[in-house]
């Protein structure tokens, strides 16, 4: 059964960092794929990031290129988001999904199985 776990969303003033943990369960056999959307109030879910649990095959969505990394720890089953120079626009709750599709990482139909979400606010 595939379970994921958010944690590590907070407050922080525009231009500071932020980590945030997906902890995975049941993603064992091959082909999955692992992504951050974020979801603002009165907007749609929209893509962040994107790897293999192994940290392999990353997508970024434009808005968060070199500010943002996403990273995997298989032994931990643990996925990532690194977060830097955050700004008031990354403003959203967090969700880590998951599939094993192969569907494009793009859209957040892609994925059968999300987490709670974690809410993250940057602050001007």
């Amino acid at each position: 059964q595939v379970q994921l776990v958010e944690s590590g969303g907070g407050l922080v003033q525009a231009g500071g960092s932020l980590r945030l943990s997906c902890a995975t369960s049941g993603l064992d056999s091959t082909g999955w794929k692992v992504a951050w959307f974020r979801q603002a109030p009165g907007k749609e879910r929209e893509p962040v990031a994107s790897c293999n649990p192994s940290g392999g095959d990353l997508e970024y969505a434009d808005p968060v290129k070199g500010r943002f990394t996403i990273s995997a720890d298989k032994a931990k089953n643990m996925v990532y988001l690194q977060m830097s120079r955050l700004k008031p626009e990354d403003t959203a709750v967090y969700y880590c999904g998951a599939d094993q599709r192969g569907y494009w990482w793009y859209f957040s139909s892609s994925y059968l199985y999300w987490g709670q979400g974690t809410q993250v606010t940057v602050t001007s």
